[in-house]
């Protein structure tokens, strides 16, 4: 239960990565200005979050269980809640799915959307109306750079993305109506197990429906890349954490928060051409133009992007 003066914050998605590090850091705050509810499907896999929050447990950390994929799960847990009070909700839960898209069946592509889309939705829906009575609170959407940009062999999981981007962009205008506040954080490539385990298993994967060509593209070329990109442009789940601590302790809390400076070139691309040709031929040429070469373009485009970008991390003020 949190004391007076504390904000009662909701995450989902906290059994490891981002979420998990969200949780701790607001949690371990020394001021303790927040009681952080951290949420999961299954509270078995709460270990590496109890340990990692420490004395926090217990105290300005409780748990809950939540499936953002269930109408019945996400009314139970804000039920649970004392007048239902959330300050701020942090829509984390996610999952990914890459591959050609002649190899993944619909009902993947529906799950994807269930939980990266319509899981957003149903807590919103259900905060959502208690803010407003309120006249207060803030939701903040994990969203990603691929909300902004699409990339190849992630076409299912750029459209999750993109459809919460449009959907956040309509919602945030009649929220500040009520001084609800929306904000969407967008990393770029995070370094967490998730990632790292879904690469190596998607390798070993057979790629039904897809044409050799394609497979070898994606397989040989884009995987590869995919781990040289991690490495090098990669953050932590810390940095994420961070950063949207930041975005919540703003005093004008931006719409959109790029967590990763580095990114901005790539998303530049996209808005310095109305008719869309310079990212997708840019895109093209790294991957089936320059191939093996994609490592050291990868390398230059970091080297080359300079110190004031880096300062544009998130900032709130």
């Amino acid at each position: 239960m949190a004391s007076p003066g504390q904000k009662v914050v909701l995450i989902t998605g906290c059994s490891s990565g981002i979420g998990l590090r969200m949780a701790v850091i607001l949690a371990k705050d020394e001021r303790k200005p927040y009681h952080v509810i951290a949420t999961m499907r299954d509270l078995k896999r709460k270990d590496k979050l109890v340990e990692a929050a420490g004395d926090a447990y217990g105290k300005t950390l409780s748990l809950a269980v939540l499936d953002v994929c269930s109408d019945e799960s996400v009314k139970q847990c804000i039920n649970g809640i004392k007048g239902r009070h959330v300050d701020v909700l942090i829509n984390n839960a996610g999952i990914g799915l890459v591959g050609p898209v002649e190899s993944i069946s619909i009902e993947e592509m529906k799950k994807v959307f269930e939980t990266n889309f319509f899981g957003v939705i149903r807590m919103i829906k259900e905060v959502m109306p208690d803010m407003k009575k309120r006249k207060g609170g803030h939701i903040i959407v994990v969203s990603s750079v691929m909300g902004l940009q699409g990339v190849v062999f992630n076409d299912v999981y750029a459209a999750s993305k993109f459809a919460m981007e449009g959907f956040c962009e309509s919602l945030a205008v009649q929220l500040l109506k009520f001084n609800v506040i929306l904000s969407l954080i967008e990393p770029g490539p995070v370094h967490t197990e998730f990632e790292a385990k879904m690469i190596q298993e998607v390798k070993q994967k057979e790629c039904p429906g897809a044409d050799p060509e394609t497979v070898h593209y994606f397989k040989n070329v884009y995987l590869t890349s995919s781990l040289n990109i991690f490495e090098i442009l990669g953050q932590t789940p810390d940095d994420i954490a961070r950063c949207t601590k930041k975005v919540i302790e703003a005093s004008k809390p931006r719409f959109r928060n790029l967590t990763n400076p580095l990114y901005s070139p790539i998303v530049a691309l996209k808005y310095a051409d109305e008719t869309g040709g310079l990212s997708v031929r840019a895109f093209y040429h790294m991957l089936f133009n320059l191939g093996p070469l994609m490592h050291a373009s990868i390398t230059t485009m970091k080297c080359l992007t300079c110190g004031c970008l880096r300062s544009r991390a998130v900032s709130p003020n």
